[in-house]
């Protein structure tokens, strides 16, 4: 697929079919999230398949009622709950600070002040979008969605996250279901000209 179709095809899916995944494909939409850029190489991102029926149980198990996820109906979670595989995206901080005290880098310390922006998320983030872009290059579709606050110890807890690991978020994959409505948010999108800012603000 072309790259701009896979950009223009890109939509966040809430209803998947049960139809299981080819594990060459599993393998390959794992391996793209991979080639997301780090700030120095750092590479302090991490990912969590959860592949079997019972994985996916535990995962769900770890959400409250009133947070599994905020603001599904029982329709799109059960939709959502029917995905094959969900990536769970992890994120070290410390990976960032040991790399950048090294001699290579001319910091001497770990001091978290010197990031004014935290990079371990920003290169999660771009893990996750390229989860998202290879799972539609695959004819897939995808979603990623958080874990509420509440539940982060619980998650962690079920799937023996070490310390210093913390949760960005899932990306669920699989089969879109054909059935499910398309929401067209369209007129929703903010128009270029409100985002573009060229030369200055």
């Amino acid at each position: 697929m072309e790259f701009k179709e896979v950009i223009r095809r890109r939509h966040m899916v809430r209803r998947f079919t049960d139809e299981p995944l080819d594990e060459v494909v599993v393998e390959r939409i794992l391996r793209a999230g991979l080639r997301a850029p780090s700030a120095g190489y750092s590479q302090g991102y991490a990912l969590l398949a959860l592949q079997t029926a019972k994985e996916r149980q535990r995962l769900w198990a770890t959400h409250s009622p009133s947070t599994s996820p905020a603001g599904w109906s029982a329709e799109v979670r059960d939709g959502i709950k029917r995905a094959p595989l969900v990536v769970v995206v992890l994120a070290s901080k410390e990976a960032y600070l040991d790399r950048y005290a090294r001699p290579d880098k001319g910091w001497t310390d770990r001091d978290e002040a010197r990031w004014p922006v935290p990079y371990w998320y920003v290169d999660a983030g771009c893990v996750a979008l390229l989860l998202l872009l290879a799972a539609v290059d695959e004819g897939l579709g995808a979603l990623f969605f958080g874990v509420a606050p509440e539940d982060v110890a619980a998650f962690k807890g079920a799937f023996s996250i070490p310390d210093g690991h913390e949760v960005v978020g899932c990306v669920a994959l699989g089969h879109e279901d054909p059935d499910a409505p398309r929401r067209d948010l369209s007129s929703r999108r903010r128009p270029p000209e409100e985002l573009i800012h060229r030369g200055r603000w």
